[in-house]
């Protein structure tokens, strides 16, 4: 193992150990009287630099770690609040860092330490070393040197040192997968990498950092490994809560936190700031929570983010969560930072396994694609990995804005304004129960008076998005087929069949895209060929802006006025452009440009007015085929 070590040992945890005063804490300190703090490194040869601290006998979980930039050119330091400091050089020199680790019991070690790069970040090397939990998923990707175009050659990938790794795959060559041993330390782990970059050799050796976890509670509510989280404003109130409440394996059904110890949002601030918001944010990285502030000063202007926010506990925001989704259990919606991140370092730290749905429906002959658009021009770009672009707030718009009217959908379809005075359960998911017992929830009661009828979309559902086999007979439906069962009835997408809380948040979500950011959303049938790309699959049948078809509308106003009743759902309805029907035998590509024209003349059907009758599904959410939109 090629790592070079600095120890440094203090008496106890110092303020300030080998720097200026500070005295210890009168408390007790749990830790041994003599403390070691040691520093693993990668070369200085590796353009893509970790920095790892660890104490000695004492586990990273029960410490506190901050990395601070003192010289050198400015890197981005990919998560200071860990263990590992690791960032990608800008040019060879030397770079001197900050660390301090603090104790439960406020005592700190503060020691100044130097790391020497002879190697720019710009050559071929390993993107992201990282810190993950026992037992956990990694995914490292081999970033290419400044002509991005070509893809490297020669591609090995090896262990180097620690706990043997059983299950390395790299179908991409370019991204290494693999579960992380299970330790009962923290334990290192050493990748490396060899390549041809455009004719020139390339080595990188990247660190991971393996924590020991505490076992799960028994029947955990998260079963298996998560990242570790953190309060993304130091100062909450709720900090202490949000940290224990949300994200670990700590608590089952019968130990969630109480809603006097994290109540809903809207339960203190009706409308709350965006400050306020982010009190009740929880990330894995910080540059997670810094984002997603920006973006909700920025890009919600109408403010119905912070007003949706009100319907939950806490944004859960980790490079582990894939897919999105919320959760009544906690009251918490937890977000996929691929549709965050603004820069490539910020990128290189979210984990890439794919979405474990992605091969369901693998043997049905039809797809059914969708896409969101401006015009007629795709609303969000897709940027491979490897490209390593930024890119801006407003370039989230799309893909972020969508996915937060989802999941805030199904926590508002659960918990509505309405609802907030009038909690008296312990918890949460005692209150869901409740309502759901008396068929309360807005989703019910639009399953109730405005059902959707196709029996077999309901049933294909369950292959496409659940994972069951195919029958024989489904195996044999042709797009035709499939466009006559969609086409006739009143859903907006074919996962709106899953479930009646994903039929609610997809007519939610597509709706107000329309209305606050003028987004109109594309959905089709089409074969299924051998290659799949959006200029070899042939539609079937599709439309742009179903939403707005007549048999839709009154099931739009039921959910607009009971999720969003500051909203006028009539004027909202009215201003819907009318929806274009694609071309069929064309390809899904040429039908990116439609012809206004075309669309049918409106025909406004009269809204629900019966009075509502208002489920625990954590929602799965549904992200687009991006092999569609790269091809």
């Amino acid at each position: 193992m090629k790592t070079h070590w600095i120890a440094v040992t203090c008496m106890g945890l110092l303020t300030a150990c080998g720097g200026g005063g500070g005295a210890s804490s009168p408390d007790p300190s749990p830790l041994p009287p003599s403390t070691e703090l040691t520093i693993s490194r990668t070369l200085a040869s590796d353009p893509s630099a970790a920095l790892v601290a660890t104490v000695t006998g004492i586990d990273s979980r029960e410490l506190d770690f901050r990395w601070s930039q003192i010289s050198g050119p400015q890197v981005n330091i990919l998560n200071p609040s860990s263990p590992m400091a690791a960032f990608e050089a800008p040019e060879p020199g030397l770079y001197e860092f900050r660390i301090t680790v603090t104790d439960s019991q406020g005592n700190a070690i503060s020691e100044v330490v130097d790391h020497s790069t002879d190697t720019a970040a710009d050559a071929g090397r390993i993107r992201g070393d990282q810190v993950v939990p026992s037992g956990g998923r990694v995914s490292m990707r081999l970033g290419r040197s400044g002509d991005r175009s070509q893809a490297m050659q020669g591609i090995r990938w090896q262990q180097q040192a620690g706990p043997r790794i059983g299950d390395l795959a790299f179908d991409d060559p370019e991204l290494l997968t693999f579960t992380a041993p299970v330790v009962t330390r923290d334990t290192l782990l050493t990748l490396s990498v060899t390549a041809s970059d455009n004719g020139r050799p390339v080595s990188d050796q990247a660190l991971v950092l393996v924590t020991a976890e505490p076992s799960p509670a028994n029947d955990a509510l998260f079963d298996g490994p998560v990242a570790r989280v953190q309060a993304w404003d130091d100062r909450s109130p709720w900090k202490a809560a949000l940290e224990r409440c949300v994200y670990s394996t700590r608590f089952n059904a019968s130990s969630l936190c109480s809603i006097d110890t994290l109540p809903l949002l809207g339960q203190q601030h009706p409308v709350p700031t965006v400050d306020q918001v982010m009190e009740r944010v929880v990330v894995s990285h910080p540059w997670m929570g810094d984002a997603f502030k920006g973006f909700l000063q920025q890009r919600d202007p109408s403010g119905d983010f912070r007003r949706l926010l009100g319907a939950v506990t806490a944004v859960v925001i980790s490079a582990d969560i894939r897919p999105s989704f919320y959760w009544v259990a906690t009251g918490a919606i937890y977000l996929d930072p691929s549709d965050l991140w603004l820069e490539p370092w910020q990128m290189a730290t979210i984990n890439e396994d794919p979405d474990y749905r992605s091969g369901f429906g693998s043997e049905l002959n039809f797809l059914t694609p969708w896409r969101y658009v401006k015009g007629n021009a795709y609303a969000s770009v897709s940027y491979p990995p490897y490209a390593e672009i930024s890119r801006s707030l407003g370039a989230l718009e799309s893909e972020l804005a969508s996915l937060l009217y989802h999941e805030l959908a199904h926590a508002n379809d659960f918990f509505p304004s309405s609802t907030w005075d009038s909690i008296d359960t312990p918890t949460l998911l005692q209150a869901y129960y409740l309502r759901s017992e008396q068929q309360q929830l807005i989703s019910d009661r639009l399953t109730a008076d405005l059902p959707l009828h196709s029996s077999e979309m309901k049933a294909l559902a369950d292959v496409q998005f659940r994972g069951a086999t195919a029958t024989p007979l489904q195996k044999s439906y042709q797009p035709g087929d499939i466009a006559a069962f969609f086409s006739s009835d009143r859903a907006n997408d074919d996962y709106a069949y899953s479930t009646p809380r994903e039929d609610l948040a997809m007519l939610f979500e597509e709706a107000m895209m329309a209305h606050r950011y003028g987004i109109r959303r594309d959905v089709a049938v089409t074969d299924r060929p051998d290659q799949v790309s959006a200029s070899t699959i042939s539609v079937s049948w599709g439309q742009r802006g179903r939403i707005a078809d007549a048999p839709l509308l009154p099931r739009l106003d039921l959910v607009l006025t009971q999720l969003m009743p500051s909203l006028e759902a009539d004027r909202l309805i009215s201003a819907l452009p009318a929806s274009i029907p694609m071309r069929a035998g064309e390809s899904w590509a040429d039908n990116l440009t439609l012809d206004p024209a075309a669309a049918a003349a409106r025909v406004l059907a009269r809204p629900s007015l019966t009075r509502p009758r208002e489920g625990v599904l954590r929602h799965l959410g549904r992200t687009p085929d991006w092999k569609l939109e790269q091809q």
